[in-house]
């Protein structure tokens, strides 16, 4: 049977474009340090930034509703890093670039091990930084 190996892009529609691009410059570049083009499909501009795992593309929105995290679509996106101090460094790097982000603590509600920081785009989706927790590894080591 085939496998799913990870997540190769997720794209997000954006209302303001050059605002979401200085938000993410900031979150993805500056803080998780991924890498960045410009290109355009049918049309309209996108930006990808992209680490060795995946890609994530901002395009423009075709229409002006806000995003709803309780609507159908997405609730959230989270990004793993690999340990607990890597999520406190982040949430500390996010905040010193002017991104309004929890600090990072343990929400043992979730998991005996689940770090994690929380912070929002510009258009409200809602963003995640947690640690590769160990039932995570087991999960993948164990399969």
């Amino acid at each position: 049977m085939t496998e799913v190996i990870g997540i190769d892009h997720i794209y997000i529609t954006v209302s303001d474009l050059e605002r979401s691009e200085s938000f993410y410059d900031r979150v993805l570049l500056e803080a998780l340090g991924f890498r960045k083009n410009k290109f355009s499909l049918g049309g309209d501009p996108h930006i990808q930034y992209f680490n060795r795992h995946f890609g994530y593309v901002l395009r423009p929105a075709r229409g002006s509703a806000k995003h709803n995290s309780y609507a159908p679509g997405l609730h959230h996106f989270c990004f793993r890093v690999y340990s607990i101090p890597e999520v406190v460094e982040v949430a500390n790097r996010l905040r010193s670039v002017g991104i309004v982000a929890s600090e990072a603590k343990l929400y043992s509600e979730y998991a005996t091990d689940y770090w994690a920081t929380y912070f929002t785009d510009p258009d409200g989706v809602r963003l995640e930084v947690t640690n590769y927790r160990q039932e995570r590894r087991d999960r993948h080591d164990n399969w």
